[in-house]
């Protein structure tokens, strides 16, 4: 069989943004001047790739600071008519200090503004879905767990956890 004769397959855009926490439990949130809404800090990824490294180099363009990346916290197959199949995923970002807060730069003008938003303010600034995924965000944050979503819902039986065996390997596995 050739390429010509595969049937067709998925290609997804591919984004990555970073749950970045407060002392007090805020969400960081930044302004696009390219979105009617607010946006966490990543964006899509290039050929070539990881999503991990995207969120790392977004970060670093969009405010101008060395990000701290973690651990993987939401999966989320989130499709969009208007982009076609997309999957989203959240990391978790360390707290910013308050230097790095005073070196934040928006130089490519994509960006206007920031803010630390609770909880329970993102639906009045964020997309419903985008909102729900920052709450799954958060909560498997708290939690220690890992989360696969679908259209900013949790798919039943899609919580994923971390588990470290006593070598201290670390492995995913479905709950």
């Amino acid at each position: 069989m050739t390429l010509d004769e595969l049937p067709a397959m998925a290609q997804p855009r591919v984004a990555a943004g970073a749950l970045i926490l407060d002392g007090a439990g805020r969400i960081l949130l930044l302004r696009p001047t390219y979105k009617r809404y607010w946006d966490i800090p990543g964006g899509y990824v290039e050929p070539g790739e990881s999503p991990y490294a995207a969120c790392v180099r977004e970060i670093g363009e969009e405010l101008g600071v060395i990000a701290r990346v973690g651990s993987m916290l939401v999966i989320d197959w989130a499709p969009l008519e208007s982009e076609g199949d997309k999957i989203a995923f959240v990391f978790d970002g360390d707290p910013l200090s308050d230097d790095d807060l005073r070196r934040i730069v928006f130089e490519d003008g994509e960006i206007t503004e920031f803010r630390y938003v609770a909880p329970a303010e993102l639906d009045d600034l964020v997309p419903s879905r985008l909102a729900r995924r920052l709450h799954m965000a958060v909560a498997a944050k708290r939690n220690g767990r890992m989360t696969y979503a679908e259209h900013g819902e949790e798919v039943p039986g899609g919580r994923l956890f971390r588990e470290v065996s006593r070598n201290g390997v670390t492995r995913a596995s479905g709950e």
